[in-house]
């Protein structure tokens, strides 16, 4: 069946994808090849493709397909993250458009609820990274809430704690008051809000003063209300204001509270009075602070519940007034922080900020980097809280080691740098999550034994014993059960706290209630290079598939992501998760700003796919992918791609009309015409190319490379060649050149090159997909190569100064050529006459007159334009041209040059304008390489 006209992406893609996935073709079963194992990073359940997850998926496709084509077992490990607070928040926005609430069901329900929105409608990324023409298993496809999972992510937790690298800790935590939870520095967003900086004085206490003469010393803040809490005042040790005052009493104005003056250099003696305030329950600095000064955790005042309302401290120092209170004004209700600055002010302790016109204010106004919450949408809320943490510290070591020694590979290397600075400076990573959608963290409380024998309980008592921490109810019951001394069935475990009010006076039982929080995602997706294989369980896929080769990843989430994974890999299976980590940058807008819903520049890929075809976009970003560097969406680029598939296409239907069918070749067929024996060489020097540029991880060069065969070698030139001639063994070498271009192209476009593979051939039985790699077997010929080159090179020049003369393509021209080259244009005659147009060739002296010289590969060939053109006409215009190129040129120059357009015009002005000089400078070029081929 002729192949259709027009080549139509959409017509072929949902047919191929749905082809190779019911054939089985993505796994293929390769028992005894070499294993090739990647893992996707897994996208949210409730995520949708965005053009991050097309760079990332395509460089990943590009890469599995490259070595399955290689007879590599390749194994593209994909599945979902249950995203736990994303997901719970889907869920809870449907119930509460229902006026329904989550607190409404038992924990149970609300989970199954969850489960019954999966199965219903999460998960749509998965067909769209289907429509992108990833060929990943799906038949392994993986959730990180499956029961399997489950298993691995409690096993880590349990082993972890028995280590003594996960424990429970008062810390604090970025808390989402909205969503009242801890959340992870990836779920904080900082965004600019005006705000104010007040000042104020902090009296000190027993009738100490500054030397000079000061009763007080001036601290100045941007959160007002934290003063409730405050339990400090720190200097620099170095600041000779505050030396004689360090280790003296300040009396807080509000609370009454007295508290040191301490020593830090934390304190900038250069920013404002070099004093400040020190909150260490709702400031990770003075947390810092705090401990130095030698206060422990708990006893770090805390003045706000879970919404960031105001509470008593343990002190009971804070007025009655403010209990109760937001943090701030909320809804137009003053909170905390307007009843502070108003108090502080009526008691003369406000110190006011005066304008350059001279008129009093409460505060200096200032921008401020505010932390919110991503999907919370409020300010985020330093809170000293107890959570529970991993030792990062010591399960960083040996990734570190193995970065240094070679077992895994960063590249583009220059991020190994930022890496090992995260690294040596790693905090306790905290792992908990106060949700109910996620892993349930496996530790259980119990009572207390109190000397009398009575037992305390947490929640009558205040009291909080250690956690037992097991796999299993039974475990944790065994552990219990031995440290109670009792036995076994005298313990009882329920799920809440709330379970046992009624029950703990019964004091026949011994009540454990289990914690209520789960674990961060990121814990669970920390497992993902080996849990998705089956671990614990030591299975013939895990022996088989781990250590993974790579892992493609943004360089976004190296530390959220890839180094726990590398921690936990390494902890857990003594092996590297993966020997090579290639960090890509960000997919940017066209004018370099990064993408965000709110300044509306986000691009939708399943939108582009729509326009130009999944290929094009694929092709786009592989070839636009350069080491360190980020993408910049070009639509016209796109469009090129597009038209490059279209080309392809168009090539493809010419060999058919040719009857140049698929090869039967696997090497190259045997060829004695130059031209036959030019392109082989040209398809051996590509695909070592593209090998070399795929074992460097240059995805732009790899593309690159095909794209120039392929077009310029291939349609432009070969089958230009060939034209007229088209013997059985053009027939066989064109064929079978088509297909190596179908094979290396396949990695970046896969949808048209299986198209046109089963097309030009029947194949039904070979699909493209699991077909095998280019080894032509052939070397370059070089004196075809050279004489080909040569034939490329004279063409093109003719048809420059055709074009720069104003003469039509199609003139045919009489030339002079060296007698050296006597044997190259008799061996080309044929090409020459047609490609070249040359009516006459003639190795005698060349006659007096305008002529156009070209040189090619330093020898001169003339071609007389005398009767050809009008040349002084022609010399005219080509002057008149050239002026006025130059005129704009350099105006263009004029601009560029002066530091004030350049600093000041907006950044595409300015790129516009280079582009503009660049094209100018470029046309006078042109027009003055016409002149002067007229003499």
């Amino acid at each position: 069946m002729p192949m259709e006209k027009t080549f139509d992406p959409a017509a072929i893609e949902a047919k191929w994808s749905h082809e190779w996935e019911s054939r089985g073709l993505y796994r293929p079963a390769r028992p005894d090849a070499i294993p090739f194992t990647i893992v996707n990073p897994p996208p949210n359940v409730t995520g949708a493709l965005h053009i991050g997850h097309a760079l990332d998926n395509t460089l990943q496709d590009v890469l599995v397909r490259y070595e399955r084509l290689r007879g590599k077992d390749a194994l593209w490990v994909v599945g979902m993250d249950h995203a736990g607070i994303a997901t719970q928040m889907v869920v809870e926005r449907q119930m509460e458009a229902r006026q329904d609430k989550r607190t409404n069901y038992s924990r149970e329900d609300f989970v199954e609820k969850v489960w019954q929105w999966k199965a219903e409608s999460g998960g749509q990324i998965t067909g769209q990274l289907r429509r992108l023409g990833c060929s990943m298993d799906w038949s392994r496809e993986q959730f990180t809430m499956d029961p399997h999972f489950t298993r691995a992510v409690v096993k880590v937790f349990v082993d972890l704690h028995k280590k003594g690298l996960i424990y429970r800790d008062k810390r604090l935590v970025n808390w989402d008051p909205k969503l009242k939870t801890a959340i992870s520095d990836l779920e904080v967003e900082t965004v600019e809000v005006k705000g104010g900086f007040w000042h104020f004085k902090y009296p000190l206490a027993d009738g100490v003063t500054l030397d000079d003469g000061r009763d007080y010393i001036e601290v100045a803040t941007t959160r007002p209300e934290t003063m409730l809490a405050d339990m400090a005042v720190a200097v620099h040790p170095d600041d000779a204001r505050y030396k004689s005052v360090i280790g003296k009493d300040i009396l807080q104005p509000i609370t009454g509270r007295r508290f040191k003056i301490v020593a830090d250099e934390h304190a900038d003696p250069e920013l404002g009075s070099g004093a400040v305030k020190i909150t260490p329950g709702h400031d990770f600095n003075d947390f810092e602070v705090g401990k130095r000064a030698g206060f422990k955790p708990g006893e770090m005042l805390n003045m706000l519940d879970g919404d960031a309302n105001v509470i008593q401290t343990a002190d009971g120092l804070i007025p009655q007034e403010y209990l109760g209170l937001h943090r701030f004004k909320r809804d137009g209700i003053d909170g905390a922080r307007e009843l502070v600055v108003a108090r502080m002010k009526e008691a003369g302790f406000l110190i006011p900020h005066v304008d350059k016109d001279g008129n009093e204010h409460d505060a200096e106004p200032r921008t401020i980097q505010t932390p919110f919450g991503d999907r919370g949408g409020v300010v985020i809320e330093p809170w000293l809280t107890d959570q529970w943490y991993v030792d990062a510290e010591t399960l960083a070591q040996p990734p570190m080691q193995a970065v240094r020694d070679g077992r895994i590979t960063i590249v583009p290397k220059t991020w190994e740098k930022t890496f090992f600075n995260w690294m040596e400076n790693i905090q306790p990573w905290c792992v908990s999550r106060q949700l109910w959608w996620g892993h349930r963290i496996p530790a259980w409380y119990g009572p207390v034994e109190m000397e009398n024998g009575e037992y305390a309980y947490a929640g009558r008592d205040k009291v909080v014993s250690e956690p037992f921490v097991g796999c299993t109810d039974e475990e944790v019951i065994d552990i219990a059960a031995a440290h109670y001394g009792c036995e076994r069935d005298k313990i009882r475990l329920v799920n809440d706290q709330q379970d046992i009010a009624d029950q703990m006076w019964d004091k026949r039982w011994i009540w454990l209630h289990r914690d209520p929080d789960v674990l961060d995602t990121w814990f669970s997706s920390a497992l993902w290079p080996f849990a998705t294989l089956g671990w614990p369980e030591n299975t013939d896929l895990l022996k088989r598939h781990y250590p993974n080769d790579v892992l493609i990843s943004g360089f976004d989430i190296l530390f959220f992501w890839d180094a726990r994974m590398a921690m936990q890999g390494m902890e857990f299976m003594g092996d590297v998760p993966w020997k090579t980590l290639y960090l890509h940058g960000l997919v940017r807008a066209p004018d370099g700003a990064k993408m965000s819903k709110s300044k509306g520049n986000v691009v939708d890929p399943l939108g582009l796919i729509d326009q130009y075809g999944a290929d094009a976009l694929r092709f786009f970003m592989a070839a636009m992918e350069s080491q360190g560097r980020d993408i910049k969406m070009d639509d016209a680029r796109l469009a090129g791609y597009r038209n490059f598939a279209t080309k392809l296409w168009n090539a493809a239907r010419f060999c058919e009309a040719n009857g140049i069918s698929a090869s039967t070749s696997f090497e190259a067929p045997a060829a004695t015409l130059p031209v036959n024996r030019w392109i082989i060489g040209e398809v051996a020097a590509t695909v070592a190319a593209m090998e070399s540029a795929f074992a460097s991880y240059r995805f732009d060069e790899a593309a690159n490379a095909i794209y120039s065969f392929a077009w310029d070698r291939f349609c432009d030139w070969y089958l230009e060649l060939i034209k007229g001639a088209i013997d059985d063994e053009t027939k066989a070498v064109a064929g079978w050149v088509l297909d190596q271009i179908l094979v290396m192209l396949h990695p970046f476009m896969p949808f048209i090159t299986e198209e046109l593979w089963t097309g030009l051939g029947d194949r039904a039985d070979y699909p493209l997909i699991t077909a095998k790699w280019p080894a032509p077997a052939a070397e370059k010929d070089a004196g075809a190569s050279a004489d080909i080159d040569w034939l490329i090179k004279l063409v093109s020049e003719l048809r420059t100064a055709k074009a720069e003369l104003g003469l039509p393509p199609g003139a045919r021209l009489s030339a002079h050529f060296p007698a050296s080259l006597k044997g190259r244009t008799d061996k080309l005659a044929a090409q020459l006459d047609r490609l070249a147009r040359l009516e006459a060739i003639s190795f005698d002296p060349a006659p007096s007159g305008a002529s156009a010289q070209l040189v090619v590969e330093g020898e001169t060939i003339t071609v007389p334009l005398e009767g050809v053109i009008d040349i002084a006409a022609e010399r005219e215009r080509l002057t008149k041209a050239l002026a006025a190129a130059a005129k704009e040129r350099d105006s263009l120059a004029g601009r560029l040059n002066n530091p004030s357009f350049v600093e000041r015009a907006k950044p595409e002005a300015v790129d516009k304008a280079r582009a503009d000089h660049a094209a100018k400078e470029a046309e006078a070029d042109r027009l003055t390489a016409a002149l002067a081929r007229l003499g």
